[in-house]
């Protein structure tokens, strides 16, 4: 989605704020005034937008005291999105992120009228305006740099502005880009390539596609106390093309029993695509909104690895299924973990354990245990045990673990604590990843992706599932919950 202008302001106490990069689209902008008609606010001159900016985030010497409609309780700001009153009307939505000495500032185009006043989730250019701003930033002020090193790169973003935003509209938010791009851009646009792609790639043509899953699950074995798991998905691209402004078509093919993709947010350089996809959503009220594919995303690739989507899932299970219980007995606890693999997950781990921590309790001194499988280990600060599965579970795909800890009467100062594993509670947190694998059923092959040139690049397709926040409670005893049923 476009934006009519991109700033850069710098402002230090007791000065006034100047402009240090400046762009404005003029035909984004004519397109602001047919959708926004007569709520439509034309962008003032430089100098007037960064006074009233500063007067608005309060950071003008002579606005520090109390002003009603800013400071006033009623108002809770929660993002970094402002109204601007000018004489000509009010300029909305401004976004402006303040950093250090400067105050990064986008004005994405919205695509309606603007009266009253449309809600931030319904415009889809925040988003992509935001990690623009993000990606100016984290290139004037890359690693910290010096005065010199800012100045340079001030100097030097034009040219990348142009490349990733060209005509105003973003086809990547990633400006870090190294040097030789820098230092090519001049030669290459002698040769009337798209402003947005300053060089060519070399060696053989080849498309990489990554899929990784990372599921959350949060476990308890209690009645009152529901288990909660989803699937957060990122689609990662590597596109080597030796012609320039090419258009790929990548596509995501689900089985017939798949789990159908939500929340999916979607890289800028994708060109366009079903807006069903974006509107499958996994807090909508009903299963309406659920968007069974096909998901195909045309777009022109940038040069360096970049994420193509981010998407979410709610799978009907969890891969693994979980059990602990652990009672304290003084100076020892009893434990008991089970787990077990769903019968419809691959049985095939790059690795796979489960680290039980014990905190508040001292360090450990000895430990007894039985495993069916896997080993037990102790970790090196005597706080953890370590339970080593390994690659694949036994044919029963079920494996247990009981055992004792006990733990020394000596206090240390570097004893593990927290505040909320306190008493009995107490939890198992498990680490796995299962390649060539997704949960949702989610892949993709040679046959989905289409290139619009006569070379056929190699296709190079994988996926994995990795686990994130992955929890099973202590069922004998209080844990913290993110789901309670109201039923009992």
């Amino acid at each position: 989605m476009p934006v009519r202008g991109l700033w850069i302001f710098s402002h230090r106490p007791g000065e006034c704020g100047t402009v240090k990069f400046s762009r404005r689209y003029p035909t984004v902008e004519k397109r602001a005034k047919g959708f926004n008609k007569s709520s439509y606010t034309p962008i003032p001159e430089n100098e007037d937008l960064v006074n009233v900016l500063l007067r608005e985030l309060g950071l003008t010497d002579d606005n520090k005291h109390f002003v009603d409609y800013r400071d006033n309780c009623s108002r809770i700001t929660k993002t970094n999105v402002y109204s601007l009153t000018f004489p000509d009307g009010k300029l909305w939505p401004i976004l402006a992120i303040p950093d250090g000495d400067f105050i990064y500032v986008c004005l994405p185009l919205v695509e309606q009228i603007l009266t009253p006043t449309p809600p931030l989730i319904s415009i889809n250019s925040i988003s992509e305006a935001f990690a623009l701003l993000y990606g100016m930033k984290q290139f004037v002020d890359f690693r910290h740099s010096t005065v010199a090193d800012i100045s340079l790169r001030l100097a030097q973003l034009p040219l990348l502005v142009t490349q990733v935003c060209p005509l105003g509209t973003p086809v990547d938010t990633n400006l870090t880009a190294p040097p030789e791009i820098l230092s090519s851009i001049s030669t290459h646009l002698a040769y009337k390539t798209p402003a947005w792609r300053t060089s060519k790639q070399k060696g053989k043509a080849q498309i990489e596609v990554f899929i990784t899953e990372k599921v959350n699950s949060t476990q308890y074995d209690k009645g009152d106390d529901s288990d909660t798991w989803q699937v957060y998905g990122t689609i990662s691209c590597k596109c080597n093309l030796e012609t320039i402004n090419q258009n790929v078509i990548v596509g995501l093919n689900l089985p017939a029993n798949g789990s159908p993709l939500q929340d999916i947010l979607v890289h800028p350089c994708v060109t366009s695509i079903d807006s069903s996809m974006l509107i499958s959503s996994s807090v909508a009220a009903t299963d309406d909104s659920a968007f069974n594919g096909p998901y195909k995303f045309p777009f022109i690739p940038p040069f360096d690895l970049f994420q193509l989507c981010y998407y979410t899932s709610q799978v009907p299970v969890p891969p693994i299924l979980g059990f602990y219980q652990m009672t304290d007995e003084g100076h020892q606890a009893q434990i008991s973990v089970k787990l077990k693999l769903h019968e419809s997950i691959k049985n095939g781990f790059d690795y796979c354990e489960a680290q039980i921590p014990f905190f508040n309790k001292g360090q450990m001194k000895h430990f007894e245990y039985k495993a069916s499988h896997g080993q037990l280990e102790m970790s090196r600060e005597k706080s953890r045990l370590l339970w080593v599965i390994g690659q694949k579970f036994p044919k029963s795909l079920e494996i247990t673990l009981t055992g004792t800890v006990t733990f020394s009467s000596e206090k240390h100062p570097k004893d593990p604590v927290d505040p909320v594993c306190s008493g009995n509670t107490a939890y198992v947190k498990l680490f796995f990843r299962i390649p060539d694998y997704s949960l949702t059923g989610c892949y993709t092959d040679q046959h989905s992706i289409q290139v619009f040139s006569s070379a056929k690049p190699k296709i190079i397709a994988s996926r994995e599932l990795i686990s994130s926040q992955y929890y099973i409670w202590n069922s004998k005893a209080p844990a913290p919950v993110l789901c309670r049923s109201f039923f009992d």
